[in-house]
C-alpha cells in the first residue's frame, strides 16, 4: 500500500533524489589515477564502490599481499577495469582474487556553505552533529572521505538548507581528493 507523501516531506525527498549518487562511472580518468590491486573474484566488477579497510593476520605471509594491501586504508575505490587473466588463490576471498584496476571517485559531502566554490581547496573536518538518525547524514559524514585531508570542490550542487536537521547552512558539492 502506498503512502501519501505530504508537502512538507516533499521538499527532503526531492533534495534526496537530486543528490543520490550517479551510477555512471567516471569519464574523466587518466592513467596517472590508475591503481592496479587485487580485489575477491566474486566483488570484481566494474563500477563497483568500495572502502578499503584494514589488512588481515591472515595476509601477512602471503606472497600477493603487496599487491592486495597496496590501497589506502579508509578511502572510497571504484572499479574501472577488471583485466583478464587468471586468478590467485586466497584465504580470505572465496574463489580467490583477481587483478582490477581502481581510482578514487569523486565523492558527494555536505559542507558550511561558507566554504564552496568551484576549484577551491578545503581540508575536510566536519562538525558534529547530534541527530545521527537525520536522512542526509551520509552527505555529512561521507564513507571514503579522511578527516584532515585535502579535498577539491569540482562542482557545487545545491543547497542542503532548509533541510538540515542542526539548522547549518549546507551545501552539497563533489570532491576529489587534492593530490
Amino acid at each position: 500500500m502506498a503512502t501519501e507523501i505530504d508537502e512538507s516531506e516533499r521538499s527532503d525527498l526531492d533534495i534526496w533524489e537530486r543528490f543520490k549518487e550517479d551510477d555512471e562511472a567516471e569519464t574523466d580518468v587518466s592513467e596517472a589515477d590508475i591503481i592496479v590491486t587485487l580485489i575477491g573474484m566474486k566483488l570484481a566488477r566494474e563500477g563497483i564502490e568500495f572502502v578499503f579497510n584494514a589488512t588481515p593476520d591472515e595476509c601477512v605471509n602471503c606472497r600477493m599481499r603487496s599487491s592486495c594491501t597496496n590501497l589506502d586504508e579508509g578511502r572510497r575505490y571504484r572499479i574501472v577495469k577488471v583485466r583478464s587473466g587468471t586468478g590467485h588463490d586466497c584465504p580470505i576471498h572465496d574463489g580467490g582474487v583477481i587483478a582490477v584496476e581502481v581510482v578514487e571517485p569523486t565523492i558527494r559531502a555536505a559542507i558550511d556553505s561558507k566554504n564552496c566554490f568551484d576549484r577551491s581547496k578545503i581540508v575536510f573536518n566536519p562538525k558534529n552533529c547530534r541527530f545521527v538518525d537525520c536522512r542526509f547524514r551520509e552527505f555529512c559524514f561521507p564513507p571514503g572521505l579522511i578527516i584532515g585531508d585535502k579535498y577539491t570542490i569540482l562542482n557545487v550542487l545545491g543547497d542542503l538548507q532548509d533541510s538540515c536537521m542542526d539548522e547549518r547552512s549546507l551545501k552539497v558539492v563533489e570532491l576529489k581528493r587534492a593530490l
